[in-house]
């Protein structure tokens, strides 16, 4: 009999920490955080909306979670910092107004964290997203044509298409034009900018 009541008590000891150190602290922590001021009056992190929203949801729906992650880690737990994939690890301000966090599980690309700001380029995007050979040689990323049309008539193409590298045309595709959720995407990957020096990160 005591050693039954010295197991439930265990188990209920290691429910209660469990349940506190891993959601009741961190959620106590979290609601005091508020956005960063910086000097020029600019707040940070800004909460998504419109398209950058919406681009959000297609990047779930395609999984690109599964192969990248969206956390810069600090120095000594990796060579997130020497690749380049940040210019400072991510903290937990970082993700104020994300209803959930896209960290990810796994790196089979590189950690898109800071992709907005390594890469500001809409056209870039455009070419990886339809074909990351293009911009990447070697990628084992998968193509992803669906978001986008293809047009052959160079003289006719129109705002906002990317035309193709010439070695990559072909007579009837000169030039990609985004759907709206190839649109959505990259407005979302754009906008993955976590250069803002804060306080905590240093």
């Amino acid at each position: 009999m005591n050693k039954s009541l010295l197991v439930y008590l265990g188990v209920l000891f290691t429910v209660v920490a469990s349940l506190s150190g891993l959601v009741l602290v961190p959620d106590w922590q979290f609601r005091g955080i508020q956005p960063y001021e910086t000097e020029d009056g600019i707040r940070y992190p800004q909460p998504l909306a419109g398209s950058t929203a919406l681009g959000r949801e297609v990047y779930i729906d395609l999984g690109c979670v599964y192969c990248h992650t969206q956390q810069v880690r600090p120095e000594g737990f990796g060579a997130d910092l020497d690749r380049g994939w940040g210019n400072r690890r991510t903290v937990m301000r970082d993700y104020l107004f994300e209803p959930r966090n896209l960290t990810g599980t796994m790196r089979t690309g590189p950690d898109l964290a800071n992709i907005g700001a390594r890469q500001p380029s809409r056209d870039w995007h455009n070419l990886h997203l339809y074909n990351p050979r293009i911009t990447s040689p070697g990628s084992n990323m998968p193509p992803h044509p669906f978001l986008f049309t293809v047009g052959g008539d160079e003289s006719r193409r129109p705002l906002g298409a990317t035309p193709l590298p010439a070695e990559w045309r072909t007579p009837g595709a000169a030039y990609i034009l985004p759907t709206s959720r190839g649109r959505h995407l990259v407005d979302y990957l754009l906008s993955l900018n976590k250069s803002v020096a804060l306080p905590e990160a240093q």
